[in-house]
């Protein structure tokens, strides 16, 4: 059958020759021949399924390095990749409205969500790791910083959680409101180039890698990041909430009703990941931009705990602590009597309303 021009492929895939040429360039979409006098590309009809994914991929807006990703998975996968991808952007956008309507309210002088005690939110967090009752090594890092908080679960090295940590507490700073998800996002890609790294000197065929879930905090509002499956909780007014998604094999049969929250939790490929921060990996973390009220407990954790210590339980453990210092002890000690077969990582971050006392 007789290969396409790139302008016809263009045609037929609702791509622009332009996009083609960058995509051959990224290795994304190569043609099947280049002719090497002319150097004129051309495809081969069966490329066309590949090349109507990314053209839609793009028309949702998402970055070229995650389209990457999608085109390399499974179909399933691949179909909880692009449902995961969207709820961010529902996301983001809600986060964003959150915002848009504050700033104003503020320029317009009303102020109507603005009581004054959320400008002077300051978190208090206290973080704590435990290398559990059954692992020889620690691959967990936790970070409790003034403003950024961070637990990262490496896998493969001991040094790709130590490393994504160091290179993210340097954004450990005071930053405007505006800037939050800049910044967190800047800090997270070197994190994930600190990580690569790491994974450089190993092996050939050897991974190293980390999760990553980070806040940064300005006054009410934070930026959060997340990739993998440690996670974020909200406890408010006694409720707990989680609000980071994992990134997980499970979690996208959960997401597609193939299988319910419970028996994920005890399906065997339970620990298996669909984006993380690891070796020839150029996923992006998800980032949103919260709002926090006085009075609000958050938790970050890797799998070592939440996958051993059932949700109600952590909300009465959170309930109940005295302080954050408390609480990550309390869970710590949860996660033991549940036999603590992972390790554990955990910050506990409280939004108070004055500078913490220490």
């Amino acid at each position: 059958m007789a290969r396409l021009s790139i302008g016809e492929f263009a045609r037929a895939s609702g791509l622009t020759p332009k996009a083609l040429r960058l995509y051959d360039e990224l290795a994304l979409l190569p043609p099947a021949h280049v002719d090497p006098r002319s150097g004129y590309r051309s495809y081969e009809r069966r490329q066309l399924d590949r090349a109507r994914l990314v053209a839609g991929l793009r028309a949702l807006g998402m970055p070229l390095a995650r389209i990457r990703v999608v085109c390399d998975l499974a179909p399933h996968a691949a179909a909880a990749e692009v449902l995961t991808y969207w709820r961010q952007v529902e996301a983001d956008t809600a986060a964003r409205g959150e915002l848009a309507a504050l700033l104003v309210d503020q320029l317009s002088g009303k102020d109507n969500n603005m009581t004054g005690n959320e400008a002077l939110i300051r978190p208090h967090a206290v973080a704590r790791t435990d290398r559990g009752l059954v692992r020889e090594s620690n691959q967990d890092e936790a970070y409790a910083g003034s403003w950024l908080f961070a637990v990262a679960d490496g896998f493969g090295d001991d040094a790709a959680s130590t490393a994504a940590i160091t290179a993210l507490r340097r954004a450990d700073t005071a930053v405007p409101a505006a800037g939050l998800l800049t910044a967190l996002g800047t800090a997270t890609a070197g994190a994930r180039s600190a990580v690569h790294t790491v994974a450089a000197t190993l092996p050939a065929g050897q991974d190293a890698g980390t999760t990553l879930t980070a806040m940064l905090w300005s006054g009410g509002q934070f930026a959060l990041a997340h990739v993998g499956d440690s996670r974020a909780y909200r406890l408010r007014e006694g409720a707990l909430t989680r609000i980071t998604h994992d990134h997980s094999w499970v979690q996208s049969l959960v997401d597609e009703g193939r299988l319910t929250p419970d028996e994920a939790a005890a399906h065997p490929q339970r620990p298996r990941l669909l984006r993380a921060l690891h070796r020839g990996d150029e996923a992006e973390p998800d980032l949103h931009l919260r709002e926090a009220r006085v009075g609000d407990r958050y938790l970050l954790c890797s799998d070592g705990l939440h996958a051993v210590v059932a949700e109600d339980r952590l909300r009465d453990l959170l309930a109940t602590a005295a302080s954050p210092g408390a609480a990550v002890q309390d869970l710590t000690a949860a996660a033991h009597a549940e036999g603590a077969p992972d390790n554990v990582a955990c910050v506990v971050v409280d939004a108070l309303d004055r500078p913490a006392t220490l």
